[in-house]
């Protein structure tokens, strides 16, 4: 079974990242019939990103932050998209067989069509590409957000399309979404997003973090009042980083009343740093050795690019270039 999923790097990573992504990356890497491709996706990033200094030093922070998160690379491939180039080749061969009306229709581009905002060709047209991302290695389940469920409908269907033309060349991947994942909430209540700027970083400084958090948007409630857990961005935050008994502890706590946000953001701040803090040793531990991180990212490319090649060569002979 291959596994593939892509991080923009777009910028640092942060817990809605984490929770929404990496942490199934982590688990899916531990299945022993399970072959794992996580790629850093700075083609796709170029779609907001247009100072290339900035963008190499997120794809290499991403990476650093994979590694301390966790994910392992005799389990797991970490690569650069950029560093597999028939990922692009097979990207135009893709093209060529995808109807305008279904990227017209792809929420991405619409959205911000919708609202005035102007709109390359690289967002136009970034569902093909992420498609050749996932049928360059012939990956069976798409870990996916919900919002990107309809990018690998599309893939889907432009597999379907050059297989029902030419024969079987290629496979057609399953999205796989983890059901009852949460949306985790910013510092201002809405979606946590680079774009909003309400994101809390995992490696982030002890002081960054805390300011962050003691800054987080609630409301008036007074401190001796009871206050509603399920309103709460702080206890929102709190039941995903602290065990089950900790977090009934505050859901009762709000419920009676008596103390106030700041207290709980006290709270939240201990889980955070107690969670992350494995994690944020062995970041500092990578950052001060950055050629293991390109040693991973150079050799898991090696790897995938070897796949990707068989998977081009078989579509190139077929389409007859």
């Amino acid at each position: 079974m291959i596994v593939l999923s892509g991080t923009q790097t777009s910028g640092r990573l942060h817990i809605g990242n984490y929770f929404g992504a990496i942490r199934q990356y982590l688990e899916l890497q531990d299945k022993p019939d399970h072959q794992c491709y996580y790629f850093l996706a700075n083609y796709h990033a170029l779609t907001t990103i247009h100072e290339g200094a900035v963008l190499r030093q997120h794809t290499v922070d991403a990476a650093t932050d994979f590694l301390a998160l966790g994910l392992d690379p005799s389990r797991a491939l970490i690569f650069r998209q950029s560093d597999i180039p028939e990922v692009c080749e097979l990207a135009w061969i893709l093209t060529c067989h995808t109807p305008m009306g279904l990227l017209e229709r792809c929420h991405a581009y619409k959205d911000k069509v919708s609202q005035g905002l102007p709109a390359e060709h690289g967002l136009f047209a970034y569902p093909v590409l992420m498609a050749a991302d996932i049928l360059a290695p012939g990956a069976n389940l798409v870990p996916v957000g919900q919002d990107q469920k309809q990018h690998v409908e599309v893939t889907q269907d432009l597999a379907q399309r050059l297989n029902h033309r030419y024969g079987d060349i290629l496979t057609v991947p399953e999205a796989y979404i983890v059901e009852g994942t949460a949306v985790v909430p910013g510092l201002d209540g809405r979606k946590m997003s680079k774009s909003y700027d309400n994101t809390i970083g995992m490696f982030e400084p002890d002081n960054v973090v805390k300011k962050k958090i003691m800054g987080i948007v609630t409301d008036s409630t007074p401190v001796e009042a009871p206050k509603d857990p399920d309103r709460s961005t702080v206890f929102a935050l709190y039941q995903l980083l602290a065990t089950p008994e900790q977090t009934e502890t505050m859901r009762q706590s709000f419920l009676a009343g008596g103390v106030g946000y700041g207290e709980y953001k006290k709270q939240l701040l201990a889980a955070f740093l107690e969670y992350f803090g494995e994690a944020r040793e062995r970041r500092a531990k990578y950052e001060a050795d950055t050629s293991y991180v390109e040693d991973v990212l150079a050799e898991s490319a090696k790897r995938a690019r070897a796949v990707a090649r068989e998977t081009l060569d078989r579509v190139r002979t077929t389409v007859g270039v």
